[in-house]
């Protein structure tokens, strides 16, 4: 499918699109190495369509994400490698009832995630998430900052 048509053209948008093609491509035929797997196409497409923002606040760092219609229960938080912060779950599709068919299906479902590599100064320690009307707010508090080092006198003797 050529997303052009949809008018949607973003370099990352394209890139997905031509990383689909060469995972077909290497259905096809396996002698593509240098292709990308299949896990790592449907994580760059998860965290291609999850967007974030985030906010540098005095003492603390928020990340905002729109999760409409999520259950808490379906959204993972996690810190990664002491500096990674992973948001991630799965938006289910609703069982269909009996006589009712889709006309057209325009959610997204199935997984998403989103990793950030916090700065330095983000304490791991003491992160609380929230969500609300279908707005995910994680929210980080900074380290205080280092004390300057006092200057060391050393006595000069006289010889």
């Amino acid at each position: 499918m050529d997303l052009r048509i949809m008018g949607l053209e973003s370099p990352l948008l394209s890139t997905l699109q031509h990383m689909m093609e060469l995972s077909e491509d290497s259905d096809k035929s396996s002698s593509s190495i240098n292709a990308p797997t299949r896990t790592y196409v449907r994580d760059a497409k998860a965290m291609a369509s999850t967007p974030a923002d985030v906010k540098e606040y005095p003492n603390s760092y928020v990340f905002v994400v729109d999760m409409p219609g999520l259950k808490s229960g379906d959204i993972k938080v996690q810190v990664e490698d002491d500096n990674v912060l992973l948001i991630s779950g799965e938006r289910k599709r609703e069982e269909e009832k009996e006589g009712a068919k889709y006309l057209r299906m325009e959610r997204r479902v199935g997984k998403f995630m989103r990793k950030f590599v916090l700065p330095e100064n983000a304490n791991t320690d003491a992160i609380s998430a929230v969500c609300q009307d279908g707005v995910l707010t994680v929210t980080i508090n900074k380290l205080p900052p280092p004390e300057p080092k006092k200057p060391k006198t050393i006595q000069v003797s006289i010889a």
